[in-house]
Parts: C-alpha cells; structure tokens; sequence
C-alpha cells in the first residue's frame, strides 16, 4: 500500500479502533491458483500476542480452509470511513483553480499467520462473541442469543462452520483526510460531506488538523 508519510497511521489505538468501528474484514488470501478474497466479520483483540489475535468463521463449504492451511501467511484489509471530495468544496479552487477531485479514507491492513481451527468449543466461542457484540449494537428491546434455538439446531449450525485464528505480525494504517490542504479547504471538503451525510468522515477530517506536504 502506498502511504505517502503525512497519510502515515502508526498510533495503535487509532488502528484497533478503525477494526473495532469496521469489523467485516476482506480476508487476502494466496495459493497455487492464485489470489483471492473472503468477506467476513472479524474479533480483534489487541492484547494477545505480539501484535493482536484476529478470529472469524468461515461455512465448511468454503474452500479457504483447506487451500490456506495452518500456517499460511494472510492480511485482512479493514476500511474505515470513506467519500468523494470535489475540488469545487475547496475555497482555493474558486481562486487559483489547482486542486483536483480526489477519495478520502481510512484503512488498515492487518498482516498475519493463519491457524485453522476445526474445533467446537473456539468455533462456539468466536459465535458468542460475534453474537454478542452485534445484537448489543442492534438496538433490539431483547437481543438474538444462541439459546433462543434449540441445542440441536446450534450444534448443527456450529458443526458447518470452521473457525480461523490469525496471529497479527504487523497493522499497516493509512488515513487519507486532507492533511495535506490548508486548513479552511479541508473545513470546507468536511462541511461539504457533512451535507451530504457523511458525518463520520467528516468529523474524523475535522479531527485530523492539517499539515503541510
């Protein structure tokens, strides 16, 4: 990924809260066919390990496991907020007309070492947590629990899925939020976008400040 170094993010708090705020992670896989992606939710805990423990489930269905064996070097990509910024929301356009269109965004890229995990008691754990955290956020008068459904019904939803542990080697952040414009172009891209209903994105090129290239 290219970071040019006023785009560079190395705080960690800033990386564990885009995963926390973004958690379906594009899962970057490769074998002998080649490239591929998986689309998945992700429970990231920062404190395991070296650099974090990421854990998902996949349908057995799905190939990944047996492709990507134990072992297997992978990254997940986590894109935070993210929108189009027209040149025309800069005052300096207007006035000198040198700026261009371009895309704001926030991502990180989580580096790491894939264990496959084929056992109940991880898979039922990643489950419940998934469940948990979600249906919290849900805003229901009374969350989904696994034990609205029958044991039988669980276990047989649990037997088709097999869990995925990844060990993070290294998170590699970028946000993009015109650090690199003056100060009253990048308050007039954020106005802009608050308009149009990009509050986050706004709010996080507000809290950015500018520096100069």
């Amino acid at each position: 990924m290219y970071i040019p170094a006023h785009f560079a993010e190395t705080r960690t708090d800033e990386l564990v809260r885009i995963i926390r705020e973004h958690p379906f992670g594009m899962l970057v896989t490769q074998d002998a066919e080649g490239l591929d992606a998986e689309h998945i939710p992700f429970e990231f805990d920062p404190g395991a390990g070296a650099h974090g423990v990421l854990t998902a489930h996949v349908a057995r269905a799905n190939t990944v496991w047996r492709r990507c064996p134990t072992g297997s070097r992978v990254m997940v990509v986590f894109r935070g907020v993210e929108g189009y910024v027209s040149p025309n929301w800069y005052p300096s356009k207007h006035e000198t007309h040198r700026q261009v269109p371009t895309w704001n965004y926030e991502v990180v890229h989580a580096h790491g070492i894939l264990t496959v995990r084929d056992d109940e008691r991880f898979v039922r754990g990643v489950v419940a947590r998934l469940t948990r955290r979600h249906e919290a956020e849900a805003a229901e008068a009374r969350p989904w629990r696994m034990s609205d459904s029958t044991p039988e019904f669980i276990d047989g939803m649990l037997r088709n899925i097999v869990g995925l542990e990844i060990a993070v080697t290294s998170l590699v952040g970028k946000r993009k939020l015109s650090q690199n414009k003056e100060g009253r172009d990048r308050l007039g891209a954020a106005e802009a976008l608050q308009a149009r209903g990009y509050a986050e994105l706004s709010r996080r090129m507000r809290e950015a400040g500018g520096q100069s290239q």
